[in-house]
């Protein structure tokens, strides 16, 4: 579920003594310990904590990190943060002369937020872009409506402000930011009108929908793909295109 892990990223401008840690991860004693470490290595200091959104493998080692290293955590969830300062859209973090721009990117989770790295032409997306393959829409927090929005802010980013790397919260960094999310976008419009033409052969319930739609993908993974069809069921059924009852 996690591919290779998840992702903790360092930022920092190269000549401040500050840096922002995004995502801890998951409450891992040695591996907080190896981003503080690592932070130190580098003769910075960790002046911010951020969440790119709450799931266990990003946001559970947040607290304990805060222990570690002193720093405040900013999320959109206020039960996540610790101190004063959340998180909201449009929101700029500016420390040690960094510049990240909040970006509402909801539909993964309903909390889910992207980092726009100007100075890099960079985007930090969590779990709403992955290094590779395809992110689940966690229903029903996850919306399938408000993650095609979601990817169509990220797609306009890509053209209005060149962002053209994305820097996922699980898998490798991707060079062609665009190329990405044009491939999330076909790729939903795929899966969606496989779940509809799914239902419409007579199939209702999601386990079966995911058996049809998802047949060519490991066994392993068709819990998390339920989620998925279950947000692609209420939407069509939202949009009036298909009854559920």
């Amino acid at each position: 579920m996690t591919l290779d892990g998840t992702n903790t990223w360092i930022v920092a401008e190269p000549d401040s003594g500050l840096a922002v840690v995004i995502d801890p991860g998951p409450l891992d004693e040695a591996h907080l310990a190896r981003v503080a470490a690592a932070v130190e290595r580098q003769g910075r200091r960790t002046a911010l904590t951020l969440l790119t959104h709450g799931h266990p493998d990003h946001a559970e080692g947040a607290a304990r990190f805060a222990e570690l290293t002193g720093t405040p955590v900013r999320a959109l969830d206020p039960a996540l943060r610790l101190g004063d300062e959340g998180l909201a859209a449009g929101d700029t973090v500016t420390t040690g002369g960094l510049e990240l721009r909040v970006v509402a990117t909801p539909g993964h989770t309903a909390d889910s937020l992207s980092f726009h790295l100007p100075a890099d032409g960079a985007v930090l997306t969590g779990d709403t872009v992955l290094g590779r393959g395809t992110t689940v829409i966690a229903h029903p927090d996850g919306r399938l409506g408000d993650y095609l929005d979601t990817l169509r802010r990220l797609q306009a980013l890509t053209v209005e402000a060149e962002v053209d790397t994305v820097l996922p919260g699980h898998g490798p960094v991707l060079a062609d930011a665009r190329g990405a999310v044009e491939f999330y976008l076909a790729h939903r419009a795929h899966r969606l009108a496989q779940v509809e033409t799914a239902v419409e052969s007579g199939l209702r319930g999601p386990a079966e929908v995911v058996a049809r739609v998802y047949a060519d993908t490991d066994p392993a993974l068709w819990p998390a793909a339920e989620l998925s069809v279950r947000a692609q069921l209420d939407y069509l059924h939202e949009h009036g295109i298909i009854d559920l009852q």
